[in-house]
């Protein structure tokens, strides 16, 4: 007979979140991870200098203060402590100014000139609702929406192109600019349609939750969801590596926080061709270079304002930004690719040793690249911040086959799940009325590779588990 209810392969954000979802409804839940941490994206480690703490993936988590599920979770009671720089993300320009993105709607659009008051039409109304919206957006399906008339104001200039929103709602270079760059996180051209909604999406959460950091690490939301996951009657079990069904112990729900390449090695035999097939043509996205930095002092940012932020988006105009983001679609390396840029210890201090720093930057390549983008990254760094260089004391780089090396689910350096484009954020990773079932009535997926896609929200997990619960495990 089966010692566990379920059993969930991967201790990344989702596959905790489904472990948890269980837990709480009484049933027995292990969670098996082939690493020697439970975290996926959310390890943090010394991989500079002693003293030197850097986080292996993700860093800022405005989704984890948003989401509906991690709101649920007493992360404070297990040890994370937000922490909230002033603002979300700051733009540097070419001018020697600086976008900053505030928590206020009216303080941004100050900045914006002539489109401070398109920035607020655009913007205010859809932070006022923020509550209502992530709701929507973070489920597992666009229709219907719980709340329509919000999802209406959103969802009409969601579907754009994020260049084409930009171009269309602002005439000046600053807003343009920001707007290119929290889009950029979709890791796809600027010019496709719904890049707009994610664009949007962070905006409305700088406005409304802010984009804040744990104390320590990111390391710490995972330890913290492990501890409540364990206060549950919950287990993890470490250093397991799960490479056929076999490896597996008896249970009546299997749950992957994996993508479709590895449930294909893992359970290929348990799955009808037609759906093998299907999964076999899930569609993976461009890859991340990224380096993290051990530093004698803070990144020497020509406008001062770029300091109120812990996340910097480098890459000057619309324009250029659109460029670097479809470079990478057409199997090339920007020349200039847009960083993304972020300065941990200037708001957390415990990372490094006194007096010292530490940042991490990257940039999207092409899927499976194995170019060291890190002179490109710099000459980006070094533009807005000229002495950048000599602050240096040690780096880690890692190319996109690196990344994969380090995490198998971030194949050919996709740390997304997969592409999130129109074609596949709602139908991933096949079009089925529920996409965290599949054909064999034991086997869920839970990871990024479902809606509502990649970041720490848990809500894949969480989605998963509800539909596991509905099943086989009633």
């Amino acid at each position: 007979m089966p010692t566990h209810d379920a059993v969930v392969i991967g201790a990344g954000p989702n596959g905790l979140a489904a472990a948890i979802t269980l837990a709480r409804q009484g049933r027995r839940v292990l969670v098996l991870e082939a690493c020697a941490t439970p975290g996926g994206g959310l390890r943090t480690d010394e991989r500079t200098l002693p003293g030197f703490r850097h986080d292996a993936c993700a860093a800022i988590h405005p989704l984890a203060v948003a989401s509906p599920f991690m709101r649920s979770l007493p992360l404070e009671q297990f040890g994370v402590e937000w922490v909230f720089p002033p603002a979300a993300v700051a733009h540097p320009l070419d001018d020697g100014s600086a976008v900053t993105l505030e928590r206020s709607v009216d303080e941004t659009a100050a900045q914006l000139g002539e489109d401070g008051p398109a920035y607020r039409r655009l913007v205010g109304p859809l932070a006022r609702n923020w509550e209502a919206l992530v709701e929507d957006i973070l489920g597992p399906l666009p229709l219907p929406p719980r709340h329509p008339l919000q999802m209406a104001r959103f969802g009409l200039p969601a579907v754009l192109s994020a260049a084409g929103l930009a171009r269309l709602a602002f005439h000046g270079e600053r807003a343009r600019a920001i707007f290119a760059g929290l889009a950029a996180h979709t890791m796809l051209p600027l010019e496709q349609p719904i890049t707009a909604a994610f664009g949007l999406t962070m905006l409305i959460l700088a406005h409304s939750v802010g984009w804040p950091m744990p104390r320590g690490g990111s390391q710490a939301i995972a330890s913290a969801m492990t501890a409540y996951l364990e206060s549950l009657g919950g287990e993890v079990c470490t250093g397991f590596r799960v490479r056929s069904m076999a490896d597996l112990p008896p249970a009546r729900a299997y749950l992957f926080d994996l993508t479709p390449r590895q449930i294909l090695q893992i359970a290929a035999e348990r799955l009808p061709s037609g759906y093998r097939s299907q999964l076999e043509r899930f569609r993976y996205g461009p890859g991340v270079f990224k380096i993290d930095y051990a530093l004698s002092g803070p990144a020497p940012w020509k406008a001062p304002r770029v300091m109120r932020a812990a996340t910097v988006h480098l890459g000057g105009s619309l324009e250029e930004i659109a460029a670097s983001e479809r470079a990478p679609s057409r199997g090339e390396h920007s020349p200039r690719p847009y960083v993304l840029f972020v300065q941990q210890t200037p708001f957390d201090p415990s990372r490094a040793p006194a007096g010292c720093h530490t940042a991490w930057a990257y940039c999207h390549v092409p899927h499976g690249s194995d170019v060291d983008m890190t002179g490109a990254i710099e000459a980006q760094i070094e533009r807005f911040a000229p002495g950048f260089r000599d602050l240096v004391l040690a780096r880690s780089t890692r190319t996109a086959v690196e990344m994969e090396a380090y995490n198998p689910n971030y194949v050919g350096g996709d740390t997304n799940g997969g592409v999130q484009d129109l074609l596949q954020l709602y139908t991933r990773p096949v079009p089925r009325l529920s996409p965290y079932t599949t054909p064999a009535r034991d086997i869920f997926i839970c990871s990024s590779s479902t809606p509502p896609g990649g970041g720490v929200h848990g809500m894949c997990g969480s989605l998963a588990a509800q539909a596991a619960l509905r099943g086989v495990l009633r």
